[in-house]
């Protein structure tokens, strides 16, 4: 369940952030690096901030 809700996470804050480059400023693709960054981290390191969190608020796998 929790690598779902990371997956959808992500993929949201994607979408929403190109959406977001298209119709206000080009600068929210700076954002959509960001979490591809991220994504990327976390497929080397095997840690991701998301999964923490998630761990935190009770989301079981």
């Amino acid at each position: 369940m929790k690598n779902r809700i990371v997956r959808g996470v992500a993929g949201s804050f994607i979408l929403i952030s190109l959406l977001l480059a298209i119709y206000v400023n080009q600068n929210w693709l700076w954002f959509t690096a960001f979490v591809g960054a991220n994504l990327l981290q976390s497929a080397i390191t095997k840690w991701c901030l998301m999964e923490t969190i998630l761990e935190k608020l009770g989301v079981k796998d």
